[in-house]
């Protein structure tokens, strides 16, 4: 049992900590030169808080490489940097590459406008999030919602992810590096000290007292396990209820009726 234990470990802990004792932090902009002429700096990518995407340079050439990026200013993020070269090379993330997307103001639009038409008949609503990335926005733009109208503000928004809770309070820290909406905001408190969403830092699904309408960002999200899962689950079979898989502010709704 021990053997077969062992042989399904990909990595120890002590690997682990060996390979995390090797990242050396950076800044964007600040040039790293390695062996061979090889020099590279990072770019602000607007994807999340600290994404970045890497400009290399070797014998004359450019390479851009990059994961996840955003050309547009969302709710709390700049947009990514244009590089002030053109490069010979371009390594970017296209899944959503030959797909044109809606304004931000329309997919928000009808992202609250779901959750409250949810909430005002007596529905929950639950919102299967990761624990970095568009969580963050989410519950931005909800809180937002909420304090532009009173009659909602009864209806409790909570927030069930102790990684995105650890999270968030990176965002509290580093709000500076964020977009002129949210520095302009900082004058008169950080924006991610929120006013109308609770965190959950532990729930027991079984015990909790989910009677009447209420908003739920829980992870993971992709429903595998935990506590996402299991609300799901418990809620599937009432048809007031509506779970939003959001992916990129792609808003997909999924009733217990189309079960």
């Amino acid at each position: 049992k021990d053997d077969k234990q062992d042989s399904d470990v990909l990595y120890t802990e002590a690997e682990l900590q060996a390979c995390v004792d090797k990242i050396e932090l950076i800044d964007y902009h600040q040039t790293i030169s390695v062996a061979n002429g090889l020099k590279f700096h990072a770019l602000n990518a607007g994807h999340v808080l600290g994404a970045a995407m890497f400009l290399l340079e070797m014998g004359g050439r450019t390479v851009l490489y990059t994961g996840d990026y955003s050309m547009e200013d969302d709710r709390h993020l700049m947009a990514a940097e244009i590089p002030n070269v053109k490069p010979d090379v371009l390594m970017v993330e296209s899944t959503y590459g030959v797909q044109v997307h809606a304004s931000r103001a329309e997919r928000e639009s009808r992202f609250t406008g779901t959750v409250e038409r949810v909430v005002s008949r007596g529905g929950r609503c639950l919102i299967p999030v990761f624990a970095l990335g568009r969580a963050q926005e989410l519950l931005l733009i909800l809180d937002e919602y909420w304090q532009d109208n009173p009659q909602l503000q009864s209806i409790p928004i909570w927030y069930a992810s102790k990684l995105a809770s650890r999270a968030l309070r990176v965002y509290q820290t580093y709000a500076n590096m964020m977009n002129a909406r949210i520095r302009a905001q900082m004058d008169v408190g950080n924006p991610f000290a929120f006013r109308h969403i609770r965190n959950l830092k532990s729930i027991d699904v079984n015990t909790f007292d989910d009677r009447g309408p209420s908003v739920v960002f829980a992870s993971p999200g992709m429903l595998q396990s935990g506590v996402s899962r299991q609300l799901f689950d418990r809620w599937a079979t009432d048809p007031k209820n509506v779970f939003l898989k959001l992916r990129v502010m792609l808003l997909k709704i999924l009733s217990p009726k189309k079960l």
